[in-house]
């Protein structure tokens, strides 16, 4: 938090899963507004985080040290020169993942050259979920409440030809917790959201 400088944004807000590792009492500590969901799971945060947000420019920050706080302004900069969504790639320009292992580092390839190869896109990395998007986006997108919030976001910008820029930046390993994400379940879940936007998407 320390890293997240104050003028690189006008509002921020922390939403706590029902953690028991004392985010919710540092937070109130150092004046942070804090929400504890209602529901538990990445989409619930990410959802209801949103119902929130007063911004136009809406940044979801993961807690674990995986995303670079020092991109943000650059995520910024991009949105303003005429991009709807901004991602951050792994995979771009020479930028790396030091959080992958071999089945994730496998996933991340294998998934982004499916979604290119469904929905003729381009993208480098989509499974990072560290982006920029205008914050009017989410409704008209209609994101459901899924893990897969970041893809599917990604999915539906480009099926309504809507402009999406990526930047380069390196995923450092975690600092801290325990890494929830399950291969195989988040594997399954994140394929049946691409098949399901696959087979809606001219409908």
């Amino acid at each position: 938090m320390p890293r997240i400088k104050k003028e690189w944004y006008d509002e921020l807000i922390i939403v706590d899963g029902g953690s028991s590792d004392g985010t919710v009492e540092y937070a109130k500590q150092h004046g942070y507004p804090i929400y504890v969901q209602r529901e538990k799971g990445a989409g619930a945060a990410f959802t209801e985080a949103i119902e929130r947000v007063t911004g136009d420019i809406f940044i979801p920050f993961s807690p674990d040290g995986n995303f670079i706080p020092e991109k943000i302004p650059e995520l910024i900069e991009k949105i303003k020169e005429g991009y709807e969504i901004v991602t951050v790639s792994r995979y771009l320009e020479g930028a790396k993942s030091y959080d992958d292992d071999l089945i994730t580092a496998f996933g991340n390839c294998m998934f982004t050259n499916l979604i290119n190869l469904l929905f003729r896109t381009r993208f480098t990395d989509t499974l990072y979920g560290y982006l920029a998007f205008k914050t009017s986006l989410v409704n008209d997108l209609n994101i459901d409440k899924t893990s897969s919030w970041g893809p599917q976001l990604l999915i539906k910008a480009n099926n309504k030809k809507i402009e999406v820029g990526e930047i380069p930046g390196d995923e450092p390993a975690r600092i801290g917790g325990v890494r929830k994400m399950k291969p195989l379940i988040n594997g399954l879940s994140l394929l049946r959201m691409i098949t399901k936007e696959f087979f809606s998407r001219s409908q």
